[in-house]
């Protein structure tokens, strides 16, 4: 059996394995990190010297009552004590800035792969999830990392020079005092059993809490307007117990180790004690002998005691590192092939065949879409809700992949082509155009990040922004809040207008644009897309059909299927069409809306 075998087979719960994967983030820390530990060698064998002193001060002094005091022995320990404890301080700041230094590192690769996933895994995880797993876990596994193995190796060596003192001073009474501490120290060999299935649920739990934090931040305003302060509040208080009940059943699991461990102890030294005294009396050993040894068993002893209590927080952060090793070894879903090909614009088409697509496995949402749209047209999609609309054009720039049938770009499958070229040469304005805190001018910006002032301004004019941006104060330096929360929804929509002109990609989505608009923002926003329709591939979704009766062709979507396809002529002169009653229920007189 192989060395690797062999740890594998040793390291069931794969500790071993996690720890292993996380010293790379160490290596260019190597020399604090090895400062910090290595400190904690001294600092627990400094603890023998205490100990190892008393017993000729013992029996010189207390027990033979010489004038020949060796006076040197309270300095020494004065020195010693004070030694260890400026080992102490420089093991700490190390400790903290190693621990902080690596927290950093992970967090910024965490990130690095947060921004990587795929949309299946943000539809399916809350935000308080995400803050738990890519921020606080790196908090819960580096500090807790470093700090326990200080601590482990501080008390390793502290109890290997204890241990040696108990021997040196009578190996009879130390027999007894290592039986006892291997009796203290087997339970904790259970504790990741016991508290793992419960830590999990916990830190379920809290993310949750996270999101309830969120969602009244973000949902201030329904809370207001709907009156639910007391209904979130109940909720709120609901999910609070929740987290409290598993806490606590994290202690009822381990919360009888450090008793249990106080009461081991107890035996330990009462036995040493009844043994001990016996033997000064048989004067096998001395009193010196004694004393040293009942204070190197109590300094060995005591940190035993409240082992319980510091192995549950070495198996949380464990646990936390667990989960970061996880998601820092995760492989995204949605990725490139090797050898993937650059796209340089499109030239041809864009081509649909045979797509079929689910969200959930045995819940077809796409069932056989296939269409061609070739370079220019300007292609709409309308039907009804829940028909599979936003998911066709969700699937172009790979937000999903598709299990079955193709999506081509000039001929080349978009699985073909690289993640970075693809989306270059798409632009998106959605329906809720999300804007990230800041200025107006850095989320304009983000369309090109190296666009001249002239190519800014541009796009400010044509996106009908000009008037509004130069009413501010401070321009388009002004401030919009989080997620835009300063700015109208017409202004919102002009600014995300704004960011895909300055991105200029061949290939323009629009979700919705216009939708949650009333008339006269919508009247300024549809020119602001029809400026940036001009010479490019579009690809509409609209449920007025006032914004797409101009497209070169429509389809129209039922249920996951693409049950017509022409333009606005065409498809309102099928009898009995789909197209035709969705648009006479908006534009005539009709009473009873149709099922589309």
């Amino acid at each position: 059996m192989s060395i690797k075998e062999l740890l594998l087979k040793f390291d069931k719960d794969g500790v071993i394995q996690n720890y292993a994967k996380a010293l790379p983030y160490f290596k260019k820390y190597w020399f604090r990190t090895a400062l910090a530990l290595g400190l904690a060698i001294p600092i627990g064998s400094l603890d023998a010297v205490i100990a190892l002193s008393l017993k000729p001060y013992m029996d010189i002094v207390m027990v033979d009552k010489t004038v020949q005091s060796p006076w040197y022995i309270p300095l020494l320990i004065v020195a010693f004590t004070s030694i260890q404890g400026l080992l102490n301080y420089l093991s700490t700041y190390m400790n903290a800035w190693v621990g902080g230094k690596v927290t950093t590192d992970m967090k910024k690769d965490l990130y690095g792969k947060l921004m990587h996933k795929d949309a299946t895994y943000f539809d399916r995880k809350s935000s308080g999830d995400v803050i738990k797993r890519f921020n606080n876990d790196a908090d819960s596994a580096c500090g807790g990392l470093l700090n326990n193995l200080k601590t482990g190796i501080s008390r390793l060596f502290s109890s290997i020079s204890l241990v040696g003192v108990l021997i040196y001073n009578s190996w009879q009474l130390a027999i007894i005092a290592i039986i006892v501490l291997i009796c203290a120290v087997i339970p904790l060999t259970k504790m990741r059993a016991l508290i793992k299935s419960v830590t999990e649920k916990s830190e379920s739990a809290g993310g949750k809490i996270i999101t309830t934090y969120n969602e009244a931040f973000g949902g201030n305003k329904i809370t207001t307007a709907y009156n639910l302060y007391k209904y979130n509040t109940k909720k709120f208080n609901k999910d609070l117990d929740s987290l409290f009940g598993l806490k606590m059943k994290i202690t009822q699991k381990t919360g009888w180790l450090s008793p249990m461990m106080h009461i081991m102890v107890s035996i330990g030294i009462a036995a040493v004690i009844g043994l001990g005294s016996y033997m000064i009396v048989q004067k096998q050993i001395t009193s010196g002998n004694f004393v040293s040894f009942i204070t190197a068993l109590i300094m060995l002893y005591t940190p035993i005691k409240l082992l319980g209590n510091n192995a549950k927080s070495m198996q949380t952060s464990l646990l936390a590192l667990e989960r970061v090793i996880k998601n820092l070894g995760a492989v995204p879903k949605v990725r490139d092939k090797e050898n993937a090909i650059t796209l340089k614009g499109l030239n041809n088409c864009i081509e649909f065949r045979d797509v079929r697509f689910s969200y959930v496995k045995g819940k077809p949402v796409l069932k056989e879409i296939s269409f061609t749209v070739p370079k220019g047209e300007t292609f709409a999609l309308v039907g009804n809700s829940g028909g599979g609309k936003s998911t066709i054009v969700n699937l172009l720039p790979r937000f999903y992949d598709i299990k079955k049938g193709n999506i081509l770009i000039d001929g080349v499958d978009v699985k073909d082509i690289s993640l970075q070229s693809l989306r270059d040469n798409i632009a998106i304005v959605f329906q809720d155009n999300f804007l990230f805190s800041g200025t107006i001018r850095e989320n304009i910006m983000l369309g090109n990040l190296n666009a001249t002032e002239e190519e800014l301004q541009e796009a400010l004019k044509d996106s009908y922004l000009l008037d509004f941006v130069n009413s501010l104060e401070k321009g388009l330096d002004t401030d919009i809040g989080e997620r835009g929360v300063l700015l109208s929804g017409g202004q919102k929509q002009r600014i995300g207008i704004a960011r895909a002109f300055l991105k200029n990609a061949p290939i323009l989505i629009l979700d919705e644009a216009t939708s949650a608009l009333d008339n006269e923002a919508e009247k300024i926003v549809q020119q602001a897309i029809e400026n940036l329709m001009k010479d490019r591939t579009v690809f509409v979704i609209a449920h007025r059909l006032t914004t797409v009766q101009n497209a070169d062709r429509i389809a129209v979507i039922k249920n996951g299927k693409l049950v017509e396809l022409g333009n606005h002529n065409e498809l309102i002169n099928i009898e009995n069409g789909v197209y035709k009653h969705l648009y006479e229920s908006q534009f005539s007189n009709v009473e009873t809306p149709v099922e589309v």
